[in-house]
C-alpha cells in the first residue's frame, strides 16, 4: 500500500484540498519498520487490544438498537456511526473516516477535470477551515484567507457535517459559484463570500531570477508537495544554477503541505548531513532521524520564505532549512501542524486516514499548534491583509461606521487614495477619496460605496497583492541572499 495523499491528496487535482497540509508517509519510511511499529505499540502501550467482554459489549449494543429501536434502521449507517464515533473521541482534526460512496465520489474527480475553489480546508475546534488558499486560485482572488473559519454553504449551515461532507458540497462545476459563510478573527459579523469555481493549474514549482545589488539571486516558489514537486524543484534549480546564481529564495507561503517524500528529495538537495532534515516519532516515543548524504553546502546562501498558510510539509522544509542548513527564515509564523497520517483500506471500499506519528525538527522540537518563527519577521502591508466587501444592497455613505467601512479604507489608503482615516467611520476625507478613486477607474462619482465600486476597489488591490515590487517579505528575502 502507497501512502500519501490518497484520496485527500487527489484534491490537489480538483483543487480542494483536506488535512490541513496532510503530511504522508510512503514505503520507504514503513518498508522496515512497519511490523514492528504496530506489533510494538500493541506489547508496549497501555491501549491493548479489545477483550472478548468488551466486544460482546459492542455486539449486545448493536444487537439491542437494531432490535429494539421505535423505528427501522440502517444497519450500515449504524456500523459507520460507530466508527465515526470512535474517531470523534480522538479529538484530532486529521484522523477521519471515508464511507464507500464518499471514497467513490473522491476517486472519480481523479478521471474529471481539474476544477474547484483551490483551498486547503481542515477541521479545527469543529469548525471547517481554510488552511490556505493556492496561487491565483478562484480562492485567493476571491479574498479568502488562513484561518477563515466557514460557517454556511450557499446560505445553509454545515453544523453537523464531517470534513468530506462539506468538500463535496463546495466542489462544483467550472464557472458556477459558491456562497461561503465566513468567519474572520477580527471582524465582528460573518462574511459572505463568493467563489467561482475554475480550473485549477496542478504546477506546484515556479521558478525566477532577480538582480538585487548587482547579484542574481533566484527564486523557487513551491505552491504544494505533489509526486512531481521534487524532480520539478531539481530540474529547475539545475536551470536556475547553470545560468549562474549568487543566492536562492524559497518560496512556501501559502504551501499547505503533501508527499512527506518530496520533502524528502528536496532537503536531500539542500542540505549536508551533519544534522537529520526531520525526525519521525511513534506514539512511543520511538524516533527515526532521517538524515540527507549531501556533504556540503551550497555554494551560495538560501533564504526561505514562509507564512501562516505554510503547514505540515511546508514547514518540515522550512524548520530544516533553519535548524539542520542554518539559514534565515523570512515572513510570520507557520501554520503549526506536525503530525503524520496513514490511510488504510478498510477491505470494503471506505477507508480510515489516522495519525500514527509526530514530526520533529531537526533539533527535536514539536511545532504542533505552535508554528515555525521566522528568523526575520516581515508582515505586509496592511491592504494585504484587508477582508472583502460584501455590499449588495445598501452602500457604504458617509456618516456610516463599521468593519466594511473599514476594510475599504484600508484598500483606499492601500491604493493611494488618503481616507483620512481607517477605524471604520465614513468621514468627509474617505468620501472625498471614494469620489477620487471613482474618477481614476470612470465610475460614477458619488462618493458612495457600492456593489460596483467595490469589486473595482478589491480588483485593484488584488492587483497590487499581486504586483512583486509590493511584496515586502520576498523583497527582504531577496536582499539577504545577495549579502
Amino acid at each position: 500500500m502507497k501512502l500519501k495523499w490518497q484520496i485527500v491528496a487527489a484534491l490537489v487535482i480538483f483543487s480542494l484540498f483536506i488535512g490541513a497540509g496532510g503530511t504522508y508517509l510512503g514505503m520507504t519510511l514503513l518498508d522496515s519498520n512497519e511490523a514492528t511499529v504496530d506489533q510494538g505499540a500493541a506489547k508496549n502501550s497501555k491501549n491493548q487490544a479489545l477483550t472478548s467482554k468488551e466486544l460482546d459489549k459492542i455486539k449486545k449494543s448493536y444487537e439491542f438498537i437494531s432490535g429494539n429501536y421505535v423505528e427501522n434502521i440502517d444497519n450500515e449507517e449504524v456500523l459507520e456511526g460507530a466508527i465515526k464515533g470512535m474517531i470523534g473521541t480522538l479529538n484530532d482534526p486529521y484522523s477521519v473516516y471515508m464511507d464507500e460512496e464518499t471514497v467513490q465520489q473522491f476517486t472519480e474527480s481523479l478521471d474529471s477535470s481539474f476544477e474547484g475553489i483551490g483551498a486547503e480546508v481542515s477541521m479545527q475546534g469543529g469548525k471547517v477551515t481554510i488552511v490556505a488558499p493556492f496561487k491565483d486560485s478562484p480562492a485567493e482572488k476571491a479574498g479568502l484567507k488562513p484561518n477563515d473559519k466557514i460557517l454556511t454553504i450557499d446560505g445553509k449551515s454545515i453544523d453537523g457535517l464531517d470534513l468530506y461532507e462539506a468538500v463535496l458540497k463546495i466542489r462544483g462545476e467550472k464557472g458556477t459559484t459558491v456562497t461561503l459563510g465566513i468567519q474572520r478573527a477580527g471582524v465582528s459579523e460573518p462574511l459572505d463570500v463568493k467563489v467561482k469555481r475554475d480550473e485549477i493549474p496542478i504546477e506546484t514549482v515556479y521558478a525566477d531570477q532577480f538582480n538585487i545589488n548587482g547579484k542574481t539571486i533566484g527564486l523557487l516558489e513551491i505552491t504544494s508537495f505533489s509526486e512531481e514537486t521534487a524532480k520539478d524543484f531539481q530540474e529547475e534549480l539545475n536551470a536556475l544554477e547553470e545560468k549562474g546564481i549568487d543566492g536562492l529564495v524559497i518560496d512556501v507561503r501559502g504551501n499547505p503541505g503533501g508527499y512527506l517524500e518530496s520533502v524528502e528529495h528536496i532537503s536531500k538537495i539542500l542540505l549536508p548531513g551533519n544534522k537529520p532534515y526531520v525526525q519521525i516519532e511513534d506514539r512511543n516515543g520511538n524516533k527515526q532521524r532521517l538524515i540527507s548524504s549531501l556533504k556540503e553546502k551550497k555554494p551560495y546562501p538560501i533564504v526561505g520564505l514562509i507564512d501562516e498558510g505554510s503547514a505540515s510539509a511546508s514547514e518540515i522544509l522550512a524548520a530544516a532549512l533553519k535548524e539542520a542548513g542554518g539559514y534565515k527564515l523570512v515572513g510570520v509564523n507557520s501554520f503549526g501542524k506536525g503530525t503524520v497520517q496513514q490511510t488504510v483500506d478498510l477491505g470494503d471500499g471506505s477507508n480510515l486516514k489516522l495519525t500514527m506519528f509526530k514530526w520533529l525538527t531537526p533539533d527535536g522540537n514539536w511545532i504542533h499548534e505552535k508554528g515555525i518563527k521566522p528568523t526575520v519577521k516581515v508582515e505586509q502591508p496592511d491592504y494585504f491583509y484587508a477582508n472583502p466587501l460584501t455590499v449588495d444592497k445598501e452602500p457604504l455613505a458617509y456618516d456610516m461606521n463599521n468593519d466594511q467601512v473599514k476594510n475599504a479604507q484600508k484598500m483606499l489608503d492601500g491604493l493611494g487614495f488618503a481616507p483620512g482615516r481607517t477605524d471604520g467611520y465614513f468621514s468627509e476625507e474617505t468620501k472625498q477619496a471614494v469620489i477620487a478613486f471613482q474618477k481614476k477607474n470612470k465610475l460614477e462619482a458619488t462618493g458612495k460605496i457600492d456593489a460596483e465600486t467595490a469589486t473595482k476597489l478589491q480588483d485593484n488591490v488584488l492587483a497590487e497583492i499581486r504586483d512583486r515590487s509590493n511584496d515586502l517579505q520576498l523583497k527582504t528575502a531577496l536582499e539577504l541572499a545577495a549579502e
